[in-house]
C-alpha cells in the first residue's frame, strides 16, 4: 500500500522528536509491505526564517496532495519574548488548522501500568483512565474578531460559534462513544456564557438521533476539578476550542509527562497527527525530549488515517515494550536510574517493533 505523508518538523524539538516517528514508520512500513512517500514541508518559525510566512502555500499543497500530516511542534521564544511582533509562528498553526478544515481535534488521556506511580495523582485515582477529549478546532475566541481601543488602553477577544459548527464536533463525538462505553460529556460554562448556551441546546437537540448515549452536561470549572479527583470517570467529553486547549493539558499530565499523549485533528481535507506538547526550544538539539508521544501519534496515523489497525497495535506494543523495559528518556527516569537520548529510545522501539 502507498502512504502519502507531508511530514511538517517544525520548530523546537519538532526535529528531532519527528525522526523517531519517522524511523519507527519506515520499520512498520517494511515489516507490513508498505511505501511511504514522504513530503517534507516548513511550518512555524523555520518557515518564518526561510520565507516571513508561519505557513506558507507550498506547504499548503504538499499538504493537501497528502493522505495524512506528521507534524512536530510550533513555537520560538525569539517571537515569544516580542510583543510587538507581527508575525509569529503559531499564526501557521491556526492557518493550517483553518485553511485544511481541521475542525476536530482528539486527545485521548489514558495510564500505562509500568508508570502508574509517574503520575503526581494517587494510584487509586487514576488506575483504568481511558478517557478522550474532542476540541473544537476552528471555532471560538481563537478565531474571533480581536483587537485594541481607547488608545490601546482596551483589548478584546470575541467568542463566536454557528450551530453547524458544534453539531460538526458534536456528531463526531457522539459517534466516538457509540464505539466506546456510550457516555458523553458535554462541557461549557452555560450558566454565564451565551455560545455555552448553543452549545448545550445543540447537543440536547441531537440525543434523539443516538438514543443507546447517555449524556451529561457539566460546566468546565467542575470537569478541572473532576479530572484531577476521577479521571476514570469520563470517557468521551466534547467542548469548545478554549476551554478544550486548557482541560487537554490537564489531562495530559494524569499519565506521568506531557511527552507520552498522541492526538489527532480532523476535518474535511486531512488529518492531521501531533504530540500534544510543545515545541519546548530551551532543549532543543539535545536529544533528551521524549519521542513517545510523537511515536503514538505515527500509530494514530496509520489507524485512523490509512485504517492500518494491526499496524498501530504494533507500534503501541512496542512503545509499552520500551516502558517496561525503562528505555526511558530523563523525564520518565526514576532518581538515580539511567535514561536514554531521543534517538536512542527511538531506535530501540524501530528494533523491537
Amino acid at each position: 500500500m502507498d502512504l502519502k505523508i507531508a511530514l511538517l518538523p517544525g520548530d523546537g524539538i519538532g526535529p528531532e522528536i519527528i525522526e523517531q516517528a519517522v524511523l519507527v514508520s519506515n520499520k512498520i512500513a517494511q515489516r507490513f509491505n508498505h511505501n511511504i512517500i514522504w513530503k517534507n514541508g516548513l511550518v512555524g518559525a523555520a518557515a518564518i526564517e526561510d520565507c516571513g510566512n508561519p505557513y506558507p502555500d507550498k506547504t499548503h499543497k504538499i499538504c493537501l496532495e497528502s493522505d495524512a500530516i506528521l507534524f512536530g511542534a510550533i513555537g520560538d521564544p525569539k517571537y515569544d519574548n516580542d510583543p510587538l511582533a507581527k508575525v509569529r509562528p503559531e499564526q501557521g498553526l491556526l492557518k493550517m488548522r483553518k485553511d485544511l478544515g481541521l475542525f476536530a481535534n482528539i486527545r485521548p488521556t489514558f495510564t500505562f501500568p509500568s508508570l502508574i506511580n509517574n503520575s503526581p495523582l494517587k494510584k487509586e485515582r487514576i488506575e483504568g483512565t481511558d478517557l478522550v477529549f474532542l476540541r473544537e478546532l476552528t471555532g471560538g475566541i481563537y478565531f474571533g474578531e480581536k483587537g485594541r481601543k481607547d488608545g490601546g488602553e482596551t483589548a478584546y477577544d470575541i467568542c463566536s460559534y454557528t450551530k453547524q459548527e458544534i453539531k460538526r464536533l458534536a456528531k463526531k463525538g457522539f459517534e466516538m462513544a457509540m464505539k466506546r462505553s456510550k457516555k458523553l460529556c458535554c462541557v461549557d460554562k452555560a450558566n454565564v456564557l451565551e455560545t455555552s448556551r448553543l452549545w448545550r441546546e445543540t447537543v440536547q437537540e441531537m440525543e434523539k438521533d443516538f438514543p443507546q448515549i447517555e449524556v451529561s452536561y457539566e460546566f468546565v470549572d467542575a470537569v478541572a476539578m473532576r479530572l484531577v479527583q476521577w479521571p476514570n470517570s469520563y470517557d468521551v467529553l466534547i467542548t469548545e476550542n478554549l476551554f478544550g486547549d486548557i482541560l487537554t493539558d490537564e489531562a495530559s499530565v494524569i499519565s506521568g509527562s506531557m511527552g507520552l499523549m498522541p492526538s489527532a485533528s480532523v476535518g474535511e481535507k486531512t488529518s492531521l497527527f501531533e504530540p500534544i506538547h510543545g515545541s519546548y526550544p530551551e532543549v532543543a538539539g539535545k536529544y533528551i525530549a521524549n519521542p513517545l508521544a510523537t511515536i503514538l501519534s505515527a500509530a494514530m496515523m496509520f489507524e485512523d488515517a490509512f485504517g492500518l489497525r494491526e499496524e498501530g497495535c504494533a507500534i503501541r506494543d512496542a512503545v509499552n515494550e520500551s516502558l517496561k523495559s525503562k528505555i526511558v528518556t530523563k523525564d520518565l527516569a526514576s532518581n538515580g536510574e539511567p535514561f536514554y537520548k531521543t534517538n536512542e529510545v527511538g531506535e530501540w522501539i524501530a528494533i523491537n517493533l
